[in-house]
């Protein structure tokens, strides 16, 4: 995603040409005195694309055991 940094004076005058930008996919984070304030970012988000991190998080095999209870009673 490309990002834009715009000063809010800027961004006023040009809201037409920006809002494009954001409809492309673009995300612009408006500034004034260059301290962020805002950030205008498409609404709809992009398609997700299966498998991209495949391998990247697993999961432990007594996930879905129950947890002792000491866990739940505070003891040591």
């Amino acid at each position: 995603m490309v990002t834009k940094t715009v000063d809010i004076a800027e961004a006023q005058t040009h809201l037409k040409e920006l809002l494009t930008l954001v409809q492309e996919g673009a995300e612009i984070i408006l500034t004034e005195d260059d301290k962020p304030l805002a950030r205008i970012a498409p609404l709809a988000p992009k398609k997700r694309v299966l498998g991209l991190h495949e391998g990247t998080i697993w999961m432990s095999d007594d996930f879905d055991e129950p947890l002792p209870d000491e866990f739940w009673l505070g003891g040591e």
